[in-house]
């Protein structure tokens, strides 16, 4: 099982097992694989703010 990763900003979890619809990432997509100009669905927060959770 992939790691969850929560935004700092906004709470946000990135769960890689549902991806991001609103962002075009597919399910199954780990965090570490999202692309660099990726952000936060919710509050537009970088992939420099979220922190692993799980």
């Amino acid at each position: 099982m992939a790691a969850k990763y929560e935004c700092k900003v906004c709470n946000y979890i990135y769960n890689p097992e549902d991806g991001d619809p609103v962002g075009d990432i597919n399910p199954g997509t780990p965090f570490e694989d999202l692309p660099d100009y990726w952000v936060c669905p919710i509050c537009g927060a970088s992939k420099d703010q979220f922190e692993r959770v799980g």
